[in-house]
């Protein structure tokens, strides 16, 4: 039986991510603590009632949590494996979960020091799949079965619904570097479309031939993602961008200040990585859309040292405060690109 719920977030933010999920649990009615170590990784959620923990599990998304990136409900800690038969203590573990399997992760917490074990992860795959098939415990209609190793001899072991969690190891999209992409930014954007919008989303909101702003472009990297996608932009900052997005003939620069430039008319899309405290960007999102100057728009809020999850929670309230007569969604999460940041999707019902 699954006793608590193990969340994988970005090292040193696991008091924010031990503070989202304890919330969270109040409000489905399951009071708990956390145990959690600085810089871990992960944090480990025990409700009082562990009766209630797949009510939890059912009924909170993962997409709906800021800092949790992937999340099992914790079968067993295995403290003692043996080296030379990992296999074997781990099917004890996994035996006593009573479920079938449809998928299998191996990974570890997204660390330096962990991350020594994935070598470890990727040659225990294939023998752990052929211990489960010969078990007779692999199904498509299964569950996806976690294994995180913290040590060569100790690991977490639990499961998730499929549809419930991430299908990546550590909860983690890897994203290659687009060749001809002017920084490495452009990636924060990419996690956050393909993060933030489901596929139908996707394909319906983000077009060719549509029209974008980005506010602080420069180098480029965010409006080099939205020409890549087709979209006309304009690029507003004081600073240069780099020479192959002007020739795209896409790309219009402007050099402005973002929070004083006013669109000639709406656009689809707005995006904003500028360095700024997070309320004045959440003041800047609602103006936007309250004023249809966009329709969507995504934005990065780069969070104080202390207080991280305190800071989000008080913009969200912001924006929801700002759009109070708008039919509107917002999402919100610490993407893997992200560092001292979380990024944003606020849009119009279409």
């Amino acid at each position: 039986m699954s006793t608590s719920l193990f969340l994988y977030c970005r090292p040193g933010f696991e008091g924010e991510c031990a503070a989202e999920i304890q919330q969270r649990a109040q409000y489905q009615g399951s009071d708990g603590y956390c145990r959690a170590k600085p810089d871990s990784g992960y944090v480990v959620f025990v409700p009082h009632d562990v009766t209630q923990l797949r009510r939890l599990t059912l009924s909170v998304r993962l997409t709906d949590l800021v800092f949790a990136r992937q999340w099992f409900e914790l079968i067993e800690l295995c403290k003692d494996l043996a080296v030379d038969d990992r296999v074997a203590g781990l099917m004890q573990a996994i035996a006593t979960a009573q479920v079938t399997i449809a998928e299998l992760l191996i990974d570890t917490p997204d660390t330096n020091e962990a991350k020594e074990l994935q070598p470890l992860c990727r040659a225990l795959q294939r023998p752990l799949s052929t211990a489960l098939e010969r078990a007779g415990m692999l199904d498509a209609a299964g569950w996806r079965l976690h294994v995180c190793f913290i040590a060569t001899h100790v690991a977490y072991v639990g499961i998730s619904p499929l549809a419930a969690s991430s299908p990546w190891a550590m909860g983690i999209r890897r994203l290659k570097f687009p060749a001809g992409a002017p920084s490495r930014s452009t990636l924060k954007l990419e996690e956050a479309l393909l993060t933030l919008l489901s596929d139908d989303e996707r394909q319906r909101l983000l077009r060719s031939n549509q029209t974008a702003v980005d506010l602080g472009a420069a180098p480029g990297g965010w409006t080099w993602q939205l020409v890549r996608r087709g979209l006309h932009v304009t690029a507003v900052d004081n600073g240069a961008l780099a020479p192959a997005l002007l020739a795209s003939g896409q790309v219009e620069h402007l050099r402005a200040d973002g929070f004083h430039y006013r669109p000639a008319s709406p656009v689809d899309w707005m995006v904003c990585d500028m360095v700024e405290q997070p309320a004045r960007i959440a003041e800047l999102v609602v103006r936007w859309i309250t004023q249809r100057w966009c329709r969507h728009t995504v934005f990065n809020l780069k969070l104080p040292m202390k207080k991280r999850y305190a800071e989000v929670q008080q913009c969200r309230q912001q924006i929801e405060d700002g759009l109070r007569d708008t039919d509107y969604r917002l999402r919100c999460k610490q993407l893997y690109h992200d560092r001292e940041e979380v990024t944003c999707y606020l849009g119009l019902r279409e």
